[in-house]
């Protein structure tokens, strides 16, 4: 039952820390009114916040993650805190911008929660990371939603504060209820083990980047071609809440496939095969619902849309599994770094998939359609490829 209560303490947390991000978009009118910038210079600020997501997990390889596991947390989160307390203050709007960058560093929660699962739970690890990655996504319903009504009742710059005491609140409930440990990030050179020169780690890490390719792309991609059909403010933001919502699910749901898969066998080719079942059966089911939603998008069916986006939320049921690989795949004393490496390489789609696909929308937008409808099927392949691989755990033995 401890173990539950820190999955559910965890989730709040996600919940909390992306939640309230959500305040910078709703927010956007009044923003760019008090900054006085264009609709093309806002827009810098969700690059730079995509591009802080990739950059947080070098931080893994540094001695800020070192030492007490709540203490990392704590750290995290006021990634996200810190400057969202700053932004109603700051008169330059390209220091908002860098600002957001630091806020990206928040998804360092992933990697940090994968390593205290990872001492919790064995076939049970995809359920509980899966609930726990769930948060992000309720976070972005529930966070949009009480933003909107924070916004209207306070003003923008006071809402953004409302949303900073959110955060220690939660953190603070987190903190009395959740038992410490020390994260240990042994040196390469006293393991003897490079990480990154392993073409596993590599392998590995790509078989979550379609998923992430398409999934902070889509939104955005969505919006545009959704105003260039004549759909309403309402209609998108539906679309969008919708497949949050969906994301959410699905996290949950693979999650659970998962366990039953893994407790079939856990030993660590077991668990990484059950990881990369479930992986390959969220992109088969994502591939489906982007045929029908680049059909919907081009025939200008709101309805198909809103249908395809549940299917395409399966694009998140990677995630629970992603995550757990690490621990299943590395020995022991070196899968916290193994975690951060792998988030690093995956996260690599964040800083380059909007602006890709945003110029093959230039050219066509079938193009650009049919070029994220192939993102699954290419993590498809890589996770045939990497499953015919030697892990390393059984390469370097568990007490590398």
């Amino acid at each position: 039952m401890k173990r539950w209560k820190s999955v559910i303490l965890n989730t709040l947390v996600m919940t909390a820390g992306f939640g309230t991000l959500s305040m910078m978009s709703v927010a956007k009118p009044d923003i760019i009114s008090h900054f006085g910038i264009s609709g093309e210079a806002y827009d810098l600020q969700h690059v730079a916040y995509v591009f802080g997501l990739f950059i947080a997990f070098l931080l893994g390889h540094t001695k800020l993650y070192e030492g007490s596991f709540k203490r990392s947390v704590a750290i995290a989160l006021s990634f996200a805190a810190i400057p969202q307390a700053v932004i109603p203050y700051v008169g330059n709007w390209h220091l908002v911008v860098l600002l957001r960058f630091i806020q990206g560093f928040v998804v360092s929660l992933v990697p940090l929660f994968s390593t205290q699962i990872a001492n919790y739970f064995v076939a049970e690890r995809p359920f509980a990371k899966g609930i726990i990655l769930s948060g992000i996504f309720w976070g972005g319903v529930f966070g949009s939603m009480s933003a909107k009504y924070l916004v209207n009742a306070l003003g923008w710059k006071s809402a953004f504060l409302v949303t900073v005491v959110v955060m220690y609140a939660v953190l603070l409930v987190w903190w009395l209820f959740t038992e410490d440990f020390e994260i240990v990030h042994k040196s390469e050179k006293s393991t003897k083990v490079n990480i990154w020169s392993m073409k596993f780690t590599w392998v590995l890490g790509f078989t979550f980047f379609p998923a992430l390719w398409v999934i902070f792309t889509i939104v955005g991609f969505s919006s545009s071609l959704a105003y260039a059909l004549g759909w309403n403010k309402s209609q998108v933001a539906n679309l969008s809440t919708t497949l949050n919502i969906s994301k959410a699910i699905w996290s949950i749901v693979m999650g659970f496939v998962g366990f039953q898969l893994s407790k079939r066998n856990t030993t660590a080719r077991g668990l990484f095969n059950a990881i990369v079942h479930v992986m390959i059966l969220s992109y088969a089911i994502s591939f489906v619902g982007l045929v029908v939603y680049s059909k919907a998008m081009l025939d200008g069916s709101y309805s198909l849309a809103l249908a395809s986006v549940w299917l395409i939320g399966a694009l998140r049921g990677t995630g629970p599994a992603f995550w757990t690989s690490a621990p299943a795949t590395y020995p022991r004393s070196i899968y916290p770094r193994a975690s951060f490496a792998l988030g690093l390489i995956s996260n690599s789609a964040n800083a380059v998939a909007p602006s890709i696909t945003e110029a093959l929308a230039r050219q066509s937008e079938t193009l650009a359609l049919g070029e994220l409808a192939l993102m699954p099927l290419l993590g498809i392949l890589i996770l045939i490829t990497v499953s015919r691989m030697k892990l390393p755990v059984e390469e370097l033995g568990e007490d590398a």
